[in-house]
């Protein structure tokens, strides 16, 4: 495979190109990831990292974009609808003339590693739309509601030329909160009867919302869910408080309301010099999960055998474990 022609390819908008190279990311990433399991044999992530780096090479020193791609973040509780909130926007954003790329993250499972990947069944009125491109990926394992190649994929989709990149997590709990450090703008969908005015209060991912939607507003109890909502965001003054927005999306019902609510957060972010730092803390995220992971891929070649050892002396209570833990980072250096 020629990276640099595949990556040129992509750059056109070539389809084949970019699944490819999601494809190319996806395996890359998760060899190097699961290097600390193959240990006695590091060529093949060696060899996966090398050709990962060239093609992150291409991505990231080409001709820059004017301006980069709105990444929004869709999250919720499973059977909120952000599968098909996420077609909604679809349709919304290509009434605009925009191009979108669509990250959708399907949980793996814990037995087989498999994934079924159907969060794209719901966006099967796209699926020909050349303006739309969309990606089912499998979490591998990988806790937080994203994947691990999830940062290299918006990357690939950037290059493309998307003008708006919808990430949709896998159904996430109170406290899965990783979209928000990827994304300019993330949407916590919520459905009504999905618990109280306590349950709404712990749940953690609500702090990290920049804009709720109360979906499938046609149920009884959406006026009480909004009025809790309401009561949340107003516990905390804020520079932005997140606009609450009820749809039908399986009816594209609130839309338009919604979109308003995405463009008036993203004039917010433009103003205040939020965005700026929001794409600065994710490129000095993804460098450190880079860093991290090529240390435990090299921690795991070169120190199986001793951290073996150590461990077998904390059982045999000869040692503790920090001590345990000091001597192995000294072997290190």
């Amino acid at each position: 495979m020629d990276v640099r022609e595949l990556v040129g390819q992509a750059r056109q908008g070539q389809p084949r190109a970019v699944a490819r190279l999601i494809s190319l990311v996806e395996n890359a990433v998760e060899n190097v990831e699961n290097a600390a399991q193959a240990a006695a044999s590091a060529a093949a992530p060696a060899a996966a990292s090398r050709t990962l780096r060239e093609a992150m090479a291409e991505l990231a020193t080409g001709a820059a974009r004017p301006h980069p791609a709105r990444v929004i973040g869709l999250t919720g509780s499973p059977g909120v609808g952000k599968s098909t909130s996420t077609g909604m926007l679809i349709r919304a954003f290509r009434r605009r003339g925009s191009t979108v790329g669509v990250l959708a993250v399907d949980p793996s499972s814990p037995f087989t590693g498999g994934a079924l990947l159907g969060d794209r069944v719901r966006m099967q009125d796209h699926a020909t739309d050349p303006g739309v491109f969309i990606r089912s990926m499998s979490s591998r394992g990988h806790l937080g509601g994203l994947a691990w190649a999830t940062p290299q994929a918006l990357r690939v989709l950037e290059a493309a030329g998307c003008d708006v990149i919808l990430v949709e997590t896998v159904g996430v709990g109170q406290a899965e909160v990783e979209i928000a450090r990827l994304a300019d703008t993330t949407v916590v969908i919520l459905a009504p009867g999905m618990g109280d005015g306590v349950q709404a209060a712990k749940a953690g991912i609500l702090e990290v919302a920049d804009v709720l939607v109360v979906n499938k507003a046609d149920r009884d109890g959406v006026q009480t869910t909004v009025r809790e909502l309401r009561n949340m965001t107003g516990l905390v003054e804020t520079p932005w408080r997140p606009p609450i927005v009820t749809t039908v999306a399986s009816k594209g019902e609130g839309a338009d309301d919604l979109l308003a609510a995405l463009d008036k957060h993203q004039a917010y972010l433009e103003e205040s010099g939020e965005a700026r730092r929001r794409r600065l803390a994710r490129a000095r995220d993804e460098i450190e999960a880079i860093a991290l992971a090529q240390l435990r891929s090299r921690f795991a070649v070169l120190h199986g055998d001793r951290l073996d050892a150590l461990a077998e002396r904390l059982l045999g209570a000869e040692t503790d474990p920090y001590t345990a833990a000091d001597d192995l980072i000294a072997a290190l250096r």
